[in-house]
């Protein structure tokens, strides 16, 4: 009882850090003029459409500063002659070029507005740089309170990390920073001391050794990318390899971790290409194979950042040695391997239009965790699992934010998110089905942002339901289905309450043993029973309140 106790509140205790997830989680009803700029698709940014980043900075763990530039190229979509950068104080935007000339900028707190003087006209492809420098915000608990985290090693070198979700890239670069908008692809040069690596996105191209006791790390990302998922790391890593056969032939799979904890991460780090085997088959390929996958060690938890994972679980199965589920099945894996390259399918490839639709990221990778457990330990544990989470729902607000304020809904989108999708699966009745549906979003939907209502729409169209009263039920509203029924004689009556107009969800029970569908509604219904002592159970794989009257 003591360790069941200890669970549940550790459980609620993580819940409560992620509600505070970079201070966005928060219910928040009262906007400023700063959340519109950040969150909306503004006249400055809505004329140009983003092709390309060359983020090349300098960082000097000494002073804890960054001095740099950012290449940012674009095409004309209709005229206009003023831009939207996005940088966040302390750091100071100091210039802005375009063809060598300098440009006006207007600063509007973390919004600044370039005017440029060449005629944009539409089709072009045009670029501006952006320079900037100083001390960035320091992450105080990464990645819940994100910035950069300056720490040091156990033996003294620094260990230094990006982590930005929420809070926005422009915590620590200068971007287009909206999530509406991706690079087609991208350059990241960083300058570092010399006995200092650091692993970003994408490939390594080259390390160039400068001068002045300092090194330059080249990475290319081929591939379009969030801009919270661009990533710096730095430390005395070390690194080792292993190549998977994947759907689309040879993935590389690379590792980089501190110095002494190499030999734990051979052994420990099984769990990726074991990860990466489950998700192609339950979402098809890995979407990033031009830039392949990488785990890096980092001094905080972890995050999702695009083929460039980070992770700091400290080499323990479960989430920090703990299962969430309290099932025993959480600790079958390594909770940050798992659900944060989950992310690689949705969220990276997958991404959100507007932050208030960021369900898409976390209800489908909350739910993959479930699903590495169907692939090699079967369905009821992938069921027990998921099912296991929802002790930690707190329904206190729905799944979906405020849109064009840069809101995300409540931190039940985690959870309650991934038994809604646990509970649609049931609906669709066939497996293979559903797997196939899966993999159709990540195919349909291959490296595009999107809306909440295509994603409606695409599950509505795959599985031929009905779906706009289940997705109004879980994501709209904070009622949870309560399926109401008695026994009277040889008759059962039921119907649905607590719940949203038109809600009528089809739902298997137990009658003494033997499965059965019915149909409720809103509505008083009765089904004939073979005995006045029939034994009624609701199936628990639906996520839904059974009370017997």
């Amino acid at each position: 009882m003591k360790n069941t106790t200890y669970l549940l509140l550790f459980f609620f205790l993580f819940s409560y850090i992620t509600i505070q997830a970079q201070g966005l989680l928060q219910e928040k009803n009262n906007f400023t003029h700063q959340d519109t700029l950040r969150g909306s698709i503004t006249p400055e940014r809505e004329w140009w459409d983003l092709t390309y980043y060359h983020l090349d900075i300098k960082v000097n763990p000494e002073n804890k500063t960054i001095k740099g530039k950012n290449t940012i190229k674009y095409k004309v979509l209709k005229p206009y002659q003023v831009l939207q950068i996005d940088l966040q104080p302390p750091l100071q935007l100091t210039k802005v070029t375009q063809n060598g000339k300098e440009l006006n900028i207007k600063h509007d707190g973390n919004a600044h507005f370039i005017t440029l003087k060449e005629t944009q006209n539409i089709g072009e492809t045009n670029s501006v740089i952006a320079y900037y420098q100083g001390k960035p915000k320091e992450a105080i608990r990464a990645p819940w309170d994100g910035g950069i985290s300056w720490k040091k090693d156990a033996n003294g070198n620094h260990f230094i990390a990006s982590s930005c979700q929420g809070l926005g890239a422009s915590v620590w670069w200068p971007n287009k920073d909206h999530m509406y908008d991706e690079a087609d692809s991208m350059d990241i040069s960083v300058t570092i001391p010399k006995d200092l690596m650091n692993v970003s996105n994408g490939r390594l191209k080259n390390i160039v050794k400068n001068k002045d006791e300092t090194i330059t790390t080249n990475w290319h990302v081929a591939n379009p990318i969030n801009n919270y998922g661009v990533n710096i790391n730095i430390g005395n890593y070390v690194n080792f390899s292993e190549v998977f056969k994947g759907e689309k032939g040879d993935l590389d799979l690379k590792y980089y971790v501190l110095k002494d904890n190499l030999e734990k991460a051979k052994e420990h780090f099984k769990d990726a290409p074991k990860m990466m085997k489950a998700f192609e088959h339950w979402f098809g390929p890995y979407p990033f194979y031009e830039d392949s996958f990488k785990l890096v060690e980092v001094p905080y938890l972890g995050m999702e950042h695009q083929s460039s994972v980070t992770y700091g679980n400290k080499y323990m199965q479960g989430y920090l040695g703990r299962d969430l589920s309290g099932t025993g099945w959480g600790l079958k894996f390594d909770f940050i391997i798992i659900h944060e390259a989950g992310h690689e399918w949705f969220a990276n490839n997958i991404t959100n239009v507007d932050i208030a639709d960021m369900w898409i990221h976390e209800s489908f990778t909350a739910y993959s965790e479930s699903l590495f457990l169907d692939y090699y330990y079967g369905k009821q544990a992938s069921s027990e699992y998921v099912i296991g989470t929802r002790r930690g729902i707190q329904n206190d607000r729905p799944l979906i934010g405020h849109y064009n304020v840069n809101n995300e809904g409540s931190a039940d989108m985690y959870y309650k998110g991934a038994n809604m999708l646990h509970t649609l699966r049931q609906l669709v009745k066939d497996d293979e089905k559903w797997r196939q549906i899966l993999r159709t979003l990540n195919s349909k939907f291959y490296h595009q942002t999107v809306t909440t209502q295509q994603i409606e729409d695409c599950l509505a169209e795959e599985s031929g339901l009905d779906l706009k009263a289940f997705f109004n039920q879980y994501l709209r509203s904070i009622k949870i289905p309560i399926l109401e029924y008695n026994v009277e004689g040889k008759k059962l009556n039921y119907k649905w309450t607590n719940t949203v107009e038109g809600f009528k969800m089809p739902i298997q029970i137990e009658i003494n043993g033997v499965s059965q569908w019915i149909s409720p509604s809103s509505e008083n219904q009765s089904l004939k029973l073979n005995s006045k002592d029939s034994k009624i159970k609701v199936n628990s794989n639906f996520y839904v309140t059974a009370k017997a009257l």
